[in-house]
């Protein structure tokens, strides 16, 4: 599929389906990998988002993995699907912001728009003619959202930092592992996406007070700060109980609590330790049913103790009675006859769950996305939340390098781009 039926594509989709929710919106996004899923939901909720990348590219172009194994670009089509995923229904253009032309350019674009997301490093802006002060001296309502790897001011606020530094700075790193080894990061950047969240939120309630009071706002998102709000309850265990969080993975807490193999993966169940107690009565009865062997090792008074249900003891006996009976049922009768009973129980689902989902299919949540590298349509995960009246929709692939130069220039009464500043179809990211 050439640049052209891209287009087509994201026209035609578009024209089909009724406005979304923020329709009507513009948005301009410097290209960071801080901010594309919040330009992302933006843009799939119904508002125009404009991605503006550098001449040769956003960095995220060359982030894996890729299509066919290997980095590049196809009809300047970036290989990476991350990008790929994370800039779907987008428009696009290329300038520099370093010349004095592409600043006034950009300066230009914002003056038609509502909302700028950016990444740049504190000042970067200022220094180049663009900064929040100058881009609002002719639009007041605009808002600028920042998100960066920890603010706009303090210490560290010239500090370079992937996503890796940014779950590790904020403490969400140190809880991902096993007891005995080093910390492990999350997968799927993490960081970047909880900073794009809290900057999609964030930039709405600006949004709001901008169209009530024609007032627009700075707003300063720190991905080390919402890795720290992303700690789970290590805050309420230390408040609670005076103990610091580790990490646990690979190791139960509690006997009946924790994940147990089955026939054909494993599943989660919660039946015993604090908050679960309620749950122990209807396991015992669930097995007593089921005539599970072993079953009266369950029945002391011990079992109705926290400090018991800790020991290796208890871990041991339960595994040796629940866990050898679980290991042949399937997760998905185990997790509907707990279900049934009120046990909490949950299958764990590896991809091949996820993609094979009636759930999921039946909800049309899974979205087909064509590339031209490759004839087989990129299968992608939709929105996780509906709205009935003003949906969510994908309006087309991510766009492809300097894809909408010519269109926008044209819409700010500008001449097209010279054939040496356009993007070379030999684009490799790097």
């Amino acid at each position: 599929m050439k640049a052209q039926e891209i287009n087509m594509f994201q026209s035609s989709t578009s024209a089909e389906l009724p406005a979304g929710a923020l329709e009507g919106l513009r948005v301009i996004e410097l290209a960071s990998p801080l901010g594309h899923y919040c330009g992302k939901m933006f843009a799939e909720l119904g508002a125009e988002v404009i991605l503006v990348e550098p001449p040769h590219g956003a960095k995220s172009r060359g982030f894996g993995p890729f299509i066919g194994g290997r980095p590049g670009a196809t009809d300047n089509a970036s290989h990476s699907l991350t990008f790929n995923y994370l800039n779907t229904s987008k428009r696009g253009i290329t300038l520099d912001l370093s010349a004095p032309e592409g600043a006034a350019t950009f300066r230009r674009l914002v003056a038609t728009s509502d909302l700028v997301i950016e990444g740049e490093r504190p000042g970067y802006l200022d220094s180049v003619g663009c900064g929040f002060d100058v881009l609002t001296k002719g639009r007041p309502q605009l808002v600028m959202t920042s998100i960066t790897p920890f603010g706009q001011d303090g210490p560290y606020a010239q500090h370079e930092a992937d996503d890796l530094a940014g779950i590790a700075s904020g403490g969400f790193l140190y809880l991902g592992g096993y007891p005995d080894s080093q910390p492990v990061g999350a997968c799927a950047q993490q960081g970047y996406a909880g900073a794009s969240m809290f900057g999609a939120v964030s930039s709405m309630l600006a949004l709001t007070r901008a169209e009530l009071t024609g007032k627009g706002d700075h707003v300063d998102v720190s991905m080390q700060e919402c890795m720290v709000l992303a700690m789970e309850n290590a805050v309420q265990f230390y408040d609670l109980q005076g103990v610091v969080r580790k990490r646990s993975a690979g190791r139960q807490r509690f006997a009946g609590t924790g994940v147990y193999a089955c026939v054909d993966g494993h599943i989660y169940m919660m039946a015993g330790g604090i908050g679960a107690n309620r749950f122990w009565t209807l396991t015992l009865q669930w097995l007593k049913d089921e005539s599970v062997p072993g079953l009266e090792r369950l029945l002391g008074e011990e079992w109705t103790s926290t400090e018991y249900l800790e020991s290796e003891e208890a871990k041991r006996t339960f595994m040796e009675v629940f866990g050898k009976w679980a290991l042949g049922k399937s997760k998905a009768w185990l997790y509907a006859e707990g279900q049934r009973r009120h046990v909490p129980v949950a299958a764990i689902q590896t991809p091949a769950d996820l993609v094979a989902s009636e759930q999921l299919a039946t909800r049309g949540y899974f979205v087909d996305v064509q590339h031209p590298a490759t004839s087989k349509a990129l299968r992608m995960p939709g929105a996780p939340y509906r709205l009935a009246a003003t949906p969510w929709h994908l309006k087309g692939p991510a766009p492809t390098l300097g894809q909408d130069n010519d269109a926008i220039l044209a819409e700010l009464g500008l001449p097209s781009q010279t054939a040496a500043e356009r993007p070379t179809s030999e684009y490799h990211p790097l």
